[in-house]
């Protein structure tokens, strides 16, 4: 089970930190992704990491902008949100995969474990 938190409303440039709190599964046994999906729009990865953390998938449009990080203490991830911008509202998903694999995955029908959603509203 996942718990998204952390959305809201923040004026262009500013700063949102996302967290996902993971329940059921430990750190390690699973492949872990941020989703956005805008109205109208596909569902969209912007970062994704592998089962050991050693592989990181950051989307061009956040690169340098957005950072995920972990807490194997508190069974949580985290996604630090820097310099928004307006086109990155957006509804935003953490997921998870059990996995054995080395990889990150990219596609939103490769996770298992999805989180309800927060709302990330970012005006101009």
């Amino acid at each position: 089970q996942l718990q998204a938190s952390g959305g809201g409303m923040v004026q262009a440039g500013g700063s949102l930190r996302l967290s996902c709190v993971v329940s059921g599964r430990k750190f390690g046994s699973v492949a872990m992704g941020w989703f956005r999906q805008a109205p109208g729009e596909e569902r969209e990865c912007v970062v994704a990491i592998s089962r050991s953390g050693h592989r990181t998938y950051y989307a061009d449009s956040v690169n340098g902008r957005f950072t995920f990080s972990g807490d194997n203490a508190k069974n949580t991830v985290y996604l630090q949100m820097s310099s928004l911008k307006p086109e990155d509202t957006a509804v935003y998903y953490c997921a998870a995969k059990a996995s054995s694999s080395g990889g990150y995955f990219l596609r939103s029908w490769s996770y298992e474990y999805w989180g309800q959603g927060t709302l990330v509203t970012v005006s101009s």
